[in-house]
């Protein structure tokens, strides 16, 4: 008999607040996660490709029922932080349910090991299909014991040792198994079947004492056939099967031992957690979290389980700290075999390779070459695909930068002291694998867009910096040309149509410049915006300190609790807690209490979230203060910061401080030789004794003359080196006249249509 209630109810994901991430290392292409005690997302054949909304349970007897996940009593376990096998104990009135949940490292199957202890208590799993990353058009049906699923392109089975007395299809919000025991206190449905909707699969186990198998294939049969290899192979074998994979890998790092046993427990769970991440069908490929931000409310394909290429550097960068060479050089690989050919990477892409979002970023177009000189540092052999690719990141970072069309939260063009400085550090890394003219190029950029960051970030004078006694701060975002310069207005996104100046908008993204090389920690304006960052985004909380990204932010929760819809409140991040450590060590202080922030701003497994909730508690909404809000958790850009800040507290230097940026700079501010003179960063003045380069991406004419257009000349334009050309005008040339007076005009006899002048004193 069919399901009534087609096609269900709209569909969505489950709660990002996620107590473990599980994978076994082997063939399996399975990840599991698992929140409020039970499975609640599973990942089938990548990272990127969720499968199941989650799979829960009910404990009934008589007419009493209790769904363990909303009862949510229950201790989480595991056999140690390092080994992702999480065991939950459920405890209601009168019962207790233990369950364990094992990633066979060799199927593509989850295994469950289940005890029901209780007068009279039957236990019946819950499972609600996603097949093909979304919870429409799902079919599910009852077959010769097993419960069974599909869609299109992908299909499950659960499977139970013992088998199920009885089970049953539905429809979500209509005929599914919950809403049976909701209307009648029991199970009294068995539909055979549901199709093409959102659909949900109960079934009434034997016995209380088992082993249920959840295996995903590409048809139904196939599908069956994991699910029954996996319990003939027997749990325990396939336990310690799994459990020697992962101490294998645990064996060969170099976690930092500390002396602190809170930090060695969060850094040894925080490289699991890395590992984790990783995809096996895409090797290398590591997505920013197996979530979905406020997943409950939402049924967005991408969530998290998408490639960053800046927060798989991060990865890269962190496991190179803990001494997975190896993992560090796949993940440089992959970021390889995914670059555009023009140089760049896309915003965020699926593990193979399709893009999601399509803007663009400069940082995760620098950061890939900062982890492969870092690379080549600790002296790991490169594969063939390396130099082109830094050559390629190099030349699209000269020919489109300094500034970004979106900054590193994805919101705003225009020049972020983070991006411009890892914009610069790339240029000067990238050195090692450029010859030539464009090794001059590359480097000669780089001294002149590092001179010029306090031009296009830094602000004086403001009514902010007098009311907080400093002398000025570094901007989150100076906006770009034309729009009022450092006083111009930034549009917030996440609030539409809401414009505030430019100087109320400050970051920790300025902290980069000391931590990547390029200013001293103890530069007067790196501490007069520290000292404004902590007294407008520091958040203290029960359980730390934590930092908003920047004021007024909008990606977060609204004030009463409900979930980030476009537009919120933004909340607190333990992620820049590690930020703001990583300052404290670099300006001699102990960086201790920001690792213990943010080993406590996590949840009941211990995963770094996103955010965590900074108001007053929302109980019913799971909100308290200094505890994980609905956004990402875990997010593995934040376990990448803590292990880097606990590896950079005992060596004393930041991870991804590079020894080429350090020779070139001495942590100072240079001064260029060469200024180079481009539509997006023009200047009204040169300094004295700097030539100057007027550039552009194309070969022109460079018609000018001298203090008001006297000496008018022309000249052609010259290769520069990433298909730029320019015209170069030495310092003796310049030196005495008072401006120079240009326009251009290009080789289809086009002129530009106008004129510009640059004061020479």
């Amino acid at each position: 008999m069919d399901a009534f209630g087609a096609p269900g109810i709209v569909p969505t994901w489950t709660s990002s607040a996620k107590d473990a991430v599980i994978t076994g290392l082997g063939a399996s292409r399975l990840w599991a996660t698992f929140g409020f005690g039970i499975v609640n997302e599973v990942y089938w054949p990548s990272t990127g490709m969720p499968q199941l909304r989650d799979l829960g349970f009910i404990v009934a007897r008589d007419t009493a029922w209790f769904e363990v996940k909303r009862v949510d009593r229950y201790q989480l376990s595991t056999p140690a932080p390092e080994i992702p096998l999480p065991r939950a104990l459920h405890t209601g009135d009168g019962y207790t349910l233990a369950l364990e949940f094992l990633a066979d490292p060799e199927r593509d199957a989850l295994l469950v090991s289940y005890r029901l202890t209780g007068a009279g208590c039957l236990l019946y799993p819950l499972v609600a299909p996603h097949l093909g990353a979304s919870g429409r058009d799902n079919s599910a049906w009852i077959e010769s014991g097993a419960l069974c699923a599909s869609s299109a392109e992908s299909s499950l089975c659960l499977l139970s040792e013992s088998g199920f007395r009885r089970a049953s299809a539905g429809f979500v919000g209509a005929s599914d198994g919950w809403q049976d025991f909701a209307h009648n206190s029991r199970m009294t449905w068995q539909f055979d079947r549901a199709s093409n909707g959102n659909v949900a699969l109960m079934g009434e186990l034997e016995e209380s004492e088992g082993t249920l198998a959840l295996a995903f294939a590409d048809s139904p049969e196939g599908a069956r056939t994991l699910a029954a290899a996996s319990l003939a192979a027997g749990y325990d074998a396939v336990r310690e099967c799994f459990l020697r994979g992962w101490r294998g890998w645990n064996e060969r790092l170099t976690v930092p031992a500390s002396g602190h046993k809170e930090l060695e427990h969060e850094a040894r769970l925080s490289a699991a957690v890395l590992k984790t991440h990783e995809d096996r069908t895409y090797p290398g490929a590591v997505v920013a979290s197996l979530s979905i931000p406020w997943g409950g409310s939402n049924d967005d394909p991408g969530g998290y389980h998408l490639v960053w290429a800046r927060d798989a550097v991060e990865v890269g960068l962190a496991l190179l700290a803990i001494g997975d060479r190896d993992g560090a050089a796949r993940v440089l690989s992959y970021l390889g075999a995914t670059q555009s050919a023009d140089g760049h990477w896309r915003q965020n892409f699926f593990p193979d390779g399709r893009p999601y979002w399509n803007g663009i970023q400069l940082d995760e177009v620098g950061l890939p070459i900062v982890l492969a000189a870092k690379l080549r540092e600790a002296g790991i052999a490169e594969t063939p695909r390396i130099p082109a690719m830094v050559r390629a990141a190099a030349g699209y970072l000269a020919r489109s930068g300094p500034l970004s069309q979106q900054d590193r939260w994805e919101e705003n063009a225009g020049a972020s002291p983070f991006t411009v400085a890892v914009v610069v550090a790339a240029l000067v890394a990238s050195g090692s694998w450029l010859e030539g003219v464009e090794r001059e190029y590359a480097l000669a950029l780089a001294d002149c867009w590092n001179e010029r960051i306090e031009d296009w970030t830094y602000l004086e004078g403001s009514e902010l910096a007098r009311e907080h006694g400093i002398a000025g701060y570094y901007v989150r975002i100076g906006p770009t040309p034309g729009l009022g310069g450092l006083r111009g207005l930034i549009e917030v996104k996440n609030r539409p149509g809401e414009l505030v100046d430019a100087s109320a908008l400050i970051g920790l993204d300025f902290l980069y410049l000391a931590r990547l090389g390029l200013r001293r920690n103890d530069d007067a304006r790196l501490r007069d915006t520290l000292k404004l960052a902590d007294a407008l985004l520091r958040v203290e909380t029960p359980n730390g300190a934590a930092y908003r990204r920047y004021p007024d932010d909008g990606y977060g929760e609204h004030r009463d609790g409900s979930p980030f819809d476009g537009t919120g409140i933004g909340r607190a991040w333990p992620l820049l807690a590690g930020e703001r450590g990583h300052a404290e060590l670099l300006a001699g202080g102990d960086p201790l209490p920001y690792l213990e922030s943010m080993a406590r701003l996590t949840g009941r497994g211990g995963l770094i979230p996103e955010q965590v909730w900074d108001a007053d508690p929302i109980p019913e909404r799971n909100l308290f203060p200094g505890r994980p809000s609905g956004s990402a958790m875990p997010l593995v850009w934040a376990h990448a910061e803590f292990l880097k800040l606990l590896t950079a507290s005992i060596a004393g230097r930041p991870v991804e401080l590079l020894e080429t940026v350090e020779a070139r700079w001495n942590q100072r501010r240079p001064e260029a030789q060469t200024w180079f003179w481009r539509d997006d960063v023009p200047f009204p003045r040169l300094p004295s004794g700097r030539a100057l380069v007027i550039e552009t991406h194309e070969p022109f004419t460079l018609h000018l003359g001298f203090d008001g257009w006297t000496s008018v000349d022309e000249r052609a334009s010259a290769p520069l080196g990433f298909t730029m050309h320019g015209v170069y005008l030495d310092a003796l040339e310049l030196r005495n006249h008072a401006c120079i007076d240009f326009t251009r005009r290009y080789s289809d006899n086009r002129w530009e249509g106008h004129d510009y002048s640059i004061a020479l004193r």
